[in-house]
């Protein structure tokens, strides 16, 4: 006889959602969201929903690949137990490494099912440490116009965090971008994120000449290439700015070497990149070494930026927040999920589960599984 909380069905289906500007970043561009949303049913009927959102540009992932990667997970997935979360995580990353978007779906949606069927938000569930985030909110790859207009916008949306994506072309055109920013943004917080597009001594460059001109920088993300440790700790000793790792922590044996080599202090968890069981490893890495931690995402919707959501305000302590992605999409197919008050997330109406749903998976991929 079936367990309540193991998996009877798994269906995916790919989800493209147009975005109001293409999301530029140093190593790319996307224009539009093309996601895959998961839905899982436990024999109890149950269902929890996860999102899947490849980046080429980042991870290299596609839509196809991920719907592929579902396909040949679902041996795995069908007939486990949901109770037994982190192993069935753990079994998912040892088949499917490469596949980070399909396995963070596969939790989130999971650990939905498994919230909602005990009548609890993931936000409890993760901790409820705190019930509301307050958010930054990204300028895009551009000209200077370009940042002087979004950084505009972002004052108009009632935001005062600004990261600034940098490292596409010339230090010396960020600097004339972030002082744009810098000018428009009343006072506000600046975050820098090179996504590895800088050399390093260039990276020095940009913010020994910001400091000189008398900009304020709270946090420098991924200046260098994912694998140039050396250059991300000759910028940590170089300059007074704290420099947090995105691209280079995908793993709790990333976070443990990158505190071991002084290279950062701080980390961006995106569970895009990690799944859960290994974002939670992560986080406790960082706090035991004193590190700052940021929630992030790549081209979110609200779906997936719900779960990310409830993970951080559950865990409490981060101290740098980046869920603004359906800020930028033209559409919300969804409802539910926090609800977003200029910068602030609220989380106090997620009831159960991550809060969001969907009243349409139509057209599922294998509907007889």
């Amino acid at each position: 006889m079936l367990s309540p909380t193991t998996i009877v069905r798994l269906d995916a289906k790919a989800l493209d959602v147009d975005l109001l500007v293409p999301f530029g970043i140093a190593s790319g561009a996307q224009p539009r969201a093309n996601n895959v949303v998961v839905e899982l049913m436990l024999a109890d009927g149950t269902r929890g929903l996860g999102e899947a959102a490849p980046f080429p540009a980042v991870t290299g992932e596609t839509q196809a690949s991920t719907l592929a990667a579902l396909d040949a997970l679902r041996p795995l997935v069908v007939g486990a137990d949901a109770a037994a979360w982190r192993a069935h995580a753990s079994a998912w990353r040892d088949a499917a490494p490469g596949a980070k978007a399909a396995r963070c779906a596969l939790e989130v949606a999971l650990l939905d099912a498994w919230t909602r069927r005990a009548n609890v938000s993931m936000l409890a569930f993760f901790g409820g440490v705190e019930r509301t985030l307050d958010t930054g909110m990204t300028v895009l790859t551009g000209d200077v116009d370009d940042a002087r207009v979004a950084a505009t916008e972002i004052v108009e949306r009632g935001i005062s965090t600004f990261k600034i994506k940098v490292g596409a072309t010339d230090w010396t055109h960020d600097v004339e971008r972030v002082l744009a920013v810098r000018d428009a943004a009343r006072g506000g917080r600046l975050l820098l994120d090179g996504n590895g597009g800088f050399a390093a001594d260039d990276a020095l460059r940009l913010v020994r000449e910001l400091e000189r001109r008398g900009v304020a920088i709270a946090l420098f993300e991924q200046p260098v290439d994912t694998l140039d440790v050396d250059g991300m700790a000759a910028i940590t000793r170089g300059c007074r700015v704290p420099v947090c790792a995105d691209e280079s922590v995908t793993t709790p044996a990333d976070a443990l070497a990158l505190v071991r080599s002084g290279a950062c202090s701080a980390f961006n968890i995106k569970l895009m990149k990690s799944g859960i069981a290994d974002a939670l490893a992560i986080a406790a890495v960082a706090k035991a070494a004193g590190f700052a931690l940021m929630i992030g995402g790549m081209v979110e919707t609200v779906l997936a930026m719900s779960a990310s959501a409830c993970f951080a305000a559950g865990l409490g302590g981060f101290a740098f927040v980046d869920l603004d992605t359906p800020m930028f999409l033209k559409s919300n197919p969804f409802s539910g999920g926090y609800a977003q008050r200029g910068a602030t997330l609220d989380l106090t109406g997620i009831e159960r589960g991550h809060g969001v749903v969907w009243p349409e998976l139509a057209s599922p991929s294998n509907p007889d599984s």
